[in-house]
Formats: structure tokens, C-alpha cells, sequence
């Protein structure tokens, strides 16, 4: 699971999704408390996208942070980018918006766009699961036009407080137990890869730092439910010695 590199990894986060597909969305809801639509409003609203604007959604699973910059900026395009198709499918039969995103079958570490096609690039889950967090901002960076808005948003380690062991029990027991009473065993067994690959990722200020190093300015954070969850936005700017 979260100790996975490489393709492995890859093809294990690929048919994971692809299994929870149908239950994604209620799982999210009952796990998060219905905070999950919040935090993807949040990123859709620090993005910043104008009223003519084009958004990338990378990892765009069902679509929310797509759907939720449509309710935004109306006359917006919104692209959603996802290697896991069944997911893409669910999205594609919501409505409204579900005919208005543009779906694509893509790799995060190798977008098919061109270079400076969109004006922010958002993405929900996906810097956890990637294999290669530096390339895949290097693409976000690559698509985006200068001055354009790059908004992350994932889980995050608990931060070492009073609260800390009781979260840990909650993503180790709770959100697994969540998932079997839902979707079954399969999508129980799926979850169990949600607190791994949490506790194994990069904090906050550690994230922000890779960010900037991939030539995003004004880089910031917040973070949500107890410090179990960060969104990151930044501008494109040049990267140092480019002319």
C-alpha cells in the first residue's frame, strides 16, 4: 500500500480508486463529516479563476473541485484529468455539471496539454498518491500561464498536539471500519490505505517548500479538521535564472 514506489504504486492507487468509484462520494461525505464539499469550495474559491477562465482539476476523480469553479465563474471551462476512468465516469453522470467538464484519461507526471493553456490548476488527493511529487508540479507549472493560481489540496501527518493520539486511532480503526460498513470489504481494504499513505506524507510546511522549489510564489497554506487536512495555493512565476 503506502510503502508502494514506482509503477507498483501506481497501478495499486489506479484500481483502488477504480473499485470505490461508485461509493466515493458518500464515503467522503460520512467520513468527513459533509466538510469534504467545504474544503473543495475553498480551493475553487482561492483559485481565483476568471470569468472567462480555464481550470484544470488533476486528479479530478468524481469532479467536485471542477463542479464547484463552474458554480463560481459560470462561463469558465473547466478540464478534469484523472488516470482512474470508472471514477471519471461516476462524474460524468452528476448534474449539472457533469456534461460541462471536459474529461480527459491523463497521467499527472505527464500532462497531455500545452504549455500555459490554463489559468489555475487545482487538484484534490493527488500529491499523496503521486510517485514523483517534483515532477508533478513541474507539469502543473508547465500547463499554467504566468500569473495563474496552482491550489493543492490533501491530507496532511496530525500535528503533535493533546489530539493527536485519538486521530491516529480514528484513521487506523475508524475511517477502514467506515468503509467495510458502506462498501464492503473491498472498499474497507481500500481505506486502510487512507491513513497509511497520510501518515506517510509530507507536512504542511514541507509541501510548501516543494511548491516554491517548483517556481510558485506567494506560496500559502490552511489547514482543516484538527490539522488533518492543508490546502496550498500559489502564483506562477518564473523559476530562477529563466529569462
Amino acid at each position: 500500500m503506502a510503502h508502494l514506489s514506482g509503477e507498483e504504486r501506481a497501478d495499486y492507487v489506479r484500481g483502488m480508486f477504480d473499485r470505490i468509484a461508485g461509493r466515493y462520494d458518500l464515503l467522503n461525505r460520512i467520513i468527513s463529516g459533509g466538510q469534504d464539499l467545504k474544503w473543495r469550495r475553498f480551493v475553487a474559491q482561492v483559485a481565483a479563476l476568471p470569468a472567462k477562465g480555464r481550470l484544470l482539476d488533476v486528479a479530478t476523480g468524481t469532479g467536485d473541485i471542477a463542479f464547484e469553479a463552474l458554480k463560481l465563474a459560470p462561463q469558465s471551462q473547466a478540464v478534469g484529468a484523472d488516470f482512474a476512468l470508472e471514477m471519471m465516469r461516476v462524474g460524468q453522470r452528476r448534474r449539472p455539471f457533469g456534461a460541462r467538464v471536459s474529461w480527459t484519461g491523463a497521467d499527472a507526471l505527464a500532462l497531455p496539454y500545452a504549455d500555459e493553456s490554463f489559468d489555475a490548476v487545482a487538484s484534490g488527493y493527488l500529491m499523496r498518491n503521486v510517485v514523483d511529487i517534483p515532477r508533478a508540479l513541474a507539469e502543473q507549472w508547465r500547463v499554467l500561464k504566468p500569473g495563474g493560481r496552482i491550489v493543492i489540496l490533501d491530507t496532511s501527518p496530525p500535528p503533535d498536539n493533546i489530539l493527536k493520539p485519538l486521530i491516529l486511532m480514528h484513521l487506523k480503526f475508524g475511517v477502514p471500519l467506515l468503509g467495510r460498513l458502506i462498501g464492503g470489504s473491498a472498499v474497507g481494504d481500500a481505506y486502510r490505505y487512507l491513513p497509511e499513505s497520510t501518515q506517510a506524507f509530507k507536512s504542511p510546511e514541507e509541501l510548501k517548500v516543494l511548491i516554491e522549489t517548483a517556481g510558485f510564489g506567494d506560496v500559502r497554506y490552511k489547514r482543516f479538521m484538527f490539522g488533518t487536512m492543508a490546502a496550498h495555493w500559489g502564483v506562477k512565476r518564473k523559476k530562477v535564472g529563466q529569462t
